[in-house]
């Protein structure tokens, strides 16, 4: 890269880098002197664009999958990420641990009890609070977390993941497009590609992690009644960005990589409490019955735009929220899972990192969900009175209608915490990266200065209209990144069809001269 330019101990790319923090500097002052105003610009494009632009979030998510199902049954699936004589970098269940927990983490604890029992009462269509209402629930939360969401992962991390180590280019996201623009990747087309994914990713951090913050400020309320206050969720950020900042100091094998173990097991634990604490025979049975009715729903819900109703603030708010996060949040997890993603063929990569975390949620989903609305439907209900005055108590509001509820509770705290860090440390890795000009390991010093814009964007936000503004930013940031992927996708099937013209040219590598 010819402009990555080393500044003082840094290693940047002098535009990409300046040009992404001169903007979210921008935005992040002029948020705090006009916090009403802002709150007003929030809710303003957020519905301009929900609106306008709902049914192509819809129809391009659809591609991203149907791009990536193809990669996986393709001839294109026996190519090996770096090469024939690639050997992976991480064990398999490493590598499995680092792409859920950085994927994902924060979400489903904030959403796996919350979103059920909302769309029990508030279902997309139907009466609310029947039977059928549970079951389409069920199948509507599964759709926001499956296959679609992790098919748009895939399909960033394999592009990057291609180009970098097939054909030794930077790894970031401009490298994907060489067989698009040509030796443009260098230039202005380049740069605005990469700062696009990089304030995308901030945006999409950010979101999660000012949900994380409400969830532990509504986990410690429960357990030391401090209160949930914005001010108080501040400074929970802080905290935790600090601690995130301590494992960005230990690197990616010290630091991401036992924090994702670490928190993976202490998630376990917990979903084996609810699992046999809770209504254990009920819960076998939905998640069988759930993963029939995702089934069943899929190509519905897939294509479902709402058409036919002038109010579509209940797919506003929820599916086309789900795909512009998603989206958003690509580039983070795309670099990430591309980097970790050494030595895996093209079909192991694609089959693994759609379907195993996919079915992680869906488990994950079926536990928390089902347990929640066993209580609404069969016990004591009042989960969903206390999910509507403040959805970040979710979580908290169910353990405690099992025993050891203050352990439980210590422990969804502690798990929420590790996502929070772990998140944090990748995200922060990924945009270096990025505004690094494709460097794999840029100087910590930049890691921290992107761990802590992440904390202080979050926080603006917060400030800036609460959860409005957290979704919101994620919605406007993911309109024009859609666009990227969408190209990307073109992309890379155009590039792999120039490397491979037949099965047996599997070793061809035509930019070996430009690359």
């Amino acid at each position: 890269m010819g402009k990555r330019k080393q500044w003082i101990q840094l290693e940047i790319h002098h535009t990409v880098f300046w040009v992404s923090a001169g903007l979210i500097i921008f935005f992040v002052a002029f948020t705090l002197i006009n916090p009403e105003y802002m709150q007003h610009v929030f809710d303003t494009a957020q519905g301009v664009i929900t609106q306008k632009a709902g049914w192509f979030y819809i129809l391009s998510v659809n591609v991203f999958l149907v791009i990536v199902v193809y990669l996986l049954l393709s001839r294109y699936g026996r190519i090996r990420l770096g090469g024939e004589g690639a050997l992976p970098e991480f064990s398999y269940l490493g590598w499995l641990s680092m792409l859920f927990s950085a994927g994902m983490g924060i979400g489903i604890l904030f959403y796996s009890v919350a979103e059920p029992v909302i769309h029990y009462n508030n279902p997309p269509w139907g009466e609310g609070g029947s039977v059928e209402s549970a079951n389409l629930a069920m199948g509507v939360t599964f759709f926001h977390w499956g296959i679609h969401a992790w098919g748009l992962y895939a399909l960033m991390a394999l592009g990057l993941a291609y180009y970098s180590f097939n054909h030794k280019m930077p790894l970031t996201i401009r490298s994907a497009f060489y067989p698009l623009l040509g030796k443009h990747i260098h230039g202005w087309m380049g740069n605005v590609i990469d700062i696009l994914a990089s304030v995308s990713t901030l945006f999409g951090l950010a979101t999660s992690l000012g949900l994380g913050a409400k969830q532990v400020n509504a986990g410690l309320n429960y357990l030391t009644g401090l209160p949930q206050t914005n001010n108080i969720q501040v400074i929970l950020i802080a905290g935790i960005t600090s601690m995130a900042l301590a494992s960005v100091v230990l690197g990616l094998d010290k630091g991401i990589r036992r924090l994702s173990q670490a928190n993976m097991i202490f998630a376990l634990i917990l979903l084996i409490f609810i699992l046999f604490v809770g209504p254990t025979v009920y819960i076998f049975d939905s998640m069988v019955q759930n993963i029939g009715t995702y089934i069943d729903l899929l190509p519905k819900l897939s294509m479902w735009t709402d058409a036919y109703h002038r109010d579509n603030s209940w797919q506003d708010g929820w599916t086309i929220f789900y795909w512009a996060w998603w989206i958003a949040w690509s580039p983070f997890v795309g670099i990430f899972i591309a980097r970790i993603s050494y030595g895996r063929t093209i079909r192991e990569f694609v089959l693994n990192v759609l379907l195993v975390p996919t079915l992680l949620t869906l488990i994950w989903m079926t536990v928390f969900g089902n347990a929640a609305l066993f209580e609404e439907m069969f016990g004591a209900s009042g989960i969903a009175s206390a999910v509507n005055d403040n959805i970040a108590t979710a979580l908290f509001v169910l353990l405690d209608r099992f025993p050891l509820a203050v352990i439980t509770s210590a422990l969804g705290v502690i798990v929420l915490t590790l996502f929070f860090v772990s998140s944090s440390d990748s995200a922060s890795l990924v945009i270096d990266i990025i505004t690094a000009g494709g460097f794999h390991n840029p100087p910590v010093i930049q890691r921290v200065f992107w761990a802590s814009t992440e904390g202080i964007v979050a926080a603006v936000l917060l400030l800036g209209g609460g959860l409005q503004a957290l979704q919101a930013a994620v919605i406007i940031t993911g309109l024009p990144f859609t666009v990227v992927i969408l190209l990307l996708g073109y992309s890379l099937i155009k590039g792999l069809r120039q490397d491979f013209p037949d099965s047996r040219n599997k070793n061809r590598n035509p930019y070996s001269k430009t690359t």
